[in-house]
């Protein structure tokens, strides 16, 4: 284990602080998950992909983790912007939506979304989280939770719901700043509320509901519990009663997690989160994502086969293009930073390949390369304990693949398997060489149209050897309409997409 200082910007404090553990190298952090009423969408995924950057930082210097990230299938109500006093579920909403229509029910609703999530997850080269609970798996305890909330003054009955109430906790306010009740009741003056609220500024944590397409029975009735209630136990629930991180997008910072700090250190006296990390806002193409101004992607859109309706794009390289921009930043997200993404995603493939044939092949020798490699690592490590700064820890991984594929000619045995070894902890670091869950080195290209491709360049290699050079002209031809570019190099024939760089 190192005894690095792991640092990230604490929304709580206002300041770059160092992680400090509870238990002195176990982070234990609880990350904000979707609500599956839809697919996620590559903001979303930037959020998520700073959890997955923390667990492979606080791996990379011997941490142990607990990671733990929800699913939100019930309780998330479409005013929560407005401190939750009204709107109606989500979940509800989506299944009378057009793509809703295909749904028999909203419980398949959520499992369909839910299961999307998690081959998207998989797309983008994420870790898996120790636990990934869902709010309508815990129910039971977020009731008792309400109840204790009640016995101890921080909520009361009213005939539409139970409500937090936010002047029994005097520090409402501490992590987003909104403090001032003036200011938190202004923003809830146009939203219709239940007019039994003892304040605008109270919060539903169950909401009594008989006619609810997803509901249980509680001590109030039929109903269904509140989207902020539902954190708060999960994250207790698998991390203890203190945690050492919560992340989340900037937007969750008031009211989600406000009312999570509210709720659950009314329950226990204790601090909730010791520190908390929020990833800005993603635009693209300088502009807010949105359907409206058809600038809106999920995660599919861009890496599903044109065949399909996608771009093709390859998904680490879109994973690339995401964390480019430092978490804590404003980031633009633009389809020329995805093909330069491309380019480079295909540069540590390359170097992959020819790192294992050449350590398969060639007698060891002496290593070449290592020490110097070693030395970039360090560098992309440090980047990445300093506040998770992406764009220095890219910058570093690049050189790194720069000095392998410019020596690639002079690599012996030992040079590569140091150069793989690189490949291997830069891939652990950032997720950008290669996915986890492969067994085998990549293909130099993954394609739904690999079988065909290589089936003619097969043809073609005999054709040439033949010397029948009109037919290998057809079949360059032939891939020229597919979209496929042929390279004829000194190592083979090599080929690629030409959408990977020109989407």
């Amino acid at each position: 284990m190192t005894d690095k200082s792991f640092t990230l910007y604490n929304t709580l404090t206002r300041r770059v602080d160092a992680l400090a553990p509870l238990e002195p190298g176990h982070l234990r952090f609880y990350g904000c998950g979707p609500t599956v009423y839809s697919y996620a969408h590559i903001g979303n995924f930037r959020s998520f992909l700073t959890a997955d950057l923390i667990l492979r930082t606080a791996h990379a210097i011997g941490w142990k983790t607990t990671y733990v990230t929800n699913i939100t299938d019930v309780g998330h109500l479409t005013e929560d912007d407005f401190t939750d006093p009204s709107g109606e579920d989500r979940m509800a909403k989506a299944l009378r939506s057009k793509e809703g229509e295909r749904f028999a029910n909203v419980w398949d609703l959520a499992r369909y979304y839910a299961g999307a999530l998690l081959d998207d997850w998989h797309t983008l080269n994420l870790r898996e989280p120790d636990v990934r609970p869902r709010a309508t798996e815990h129910i039971r305890e977020q009731i008792r939770a309400v109840e204790q909330l009640i016995e101890r003054g921080h909520a009361y009955e009213t005939g539409q719901g139970i409500y937090f109430s936010v002047p029994s906790f005097p520090v409402y306010g501490k992590l987003s700043g909104n403090e001032a009740a003036t200011d938190l009741e202004q923003a809830v003056r146009d939203v219709v509320v239940d007019e039994q609220k003892k304040d605008a500024r109270d919060f539903a944590l169950w909401k009594k509901d008989p006619t609810h397409l997803m509901q249980w029975h509680s001590p109030w009735g039929w109903g269904f519990p509140g989207w902020h209630i539902e954190c708060s136990v999960m994250a207790q629930a698998y991390l203890g009663e203190e945690i050492d991180l919560h992340t989340g997008g900037e937007d969750l910072i008031f009211p989600h997690h406000e009312c999570e700090i509210a709720q659950a250190e009314s329950l226990t006296g204790k601090p909730f989160a010791r520190h908390w990390a929020h990833t800005r806002f993603l635009q693209v193409e300088g502009e807010k994502m949105s359907k409206r101004f058809n600038n809106y992607y999920t995660v599919r859109d861009l890496v599903a086969p044109e065949s399909e309706g996608g771009r093709g794009v390859d998904p680490l390289a879109l994973r690339l293009a995401l964390i480019a921009g430092q978490y804590r930043k404003p980031y633009n997200f633009t389809f020329a930073t995805l093909r330069d993404s491309a380019r480079h995603v295909q540069r540590f493939r390359d170097a992959l390949a020819h790192v294992d044939r050449i350590a398969a092949e060639e007698a060891p020798g002496d290593d070449r390369i290592g020490p110097r490699l070693d030395a970039i690592y360090a560098r992309a490590l440090d980047a990445m304990l300093d506040d998770l700064n992406t764009p220095a820890a890219i910058a570093a991984a690049l050189d790194g693949v720069k000095l392998i594929n410019g020596m690639k000619d002079h690599l012996n045995g030992a040079s590569a398997r140091a150069a793989r070894a690189w490949l291997d902890q830069i891939n652990a670091l950032l997720g950008i060489v290669y996915h986890e869950t492969e067994t085998t080195t990549p293909d130099a290209e993954v394609d739904p149209l690999a079988e065909q491709v290589e089936a003619l360049l097969a043809e073609r290699k005999a054709a040439r050897k033949a010397k029948d050079y009109a037919r290998a002209d057809a079949i360059r031809d032939e891939l020229d309409a597919l979209g496929i570019e042929v390279m004829d190099t000194p190592e083979g024939t090599k080929w690629r997409r030409k959408s990977d760089f020109g989407f």
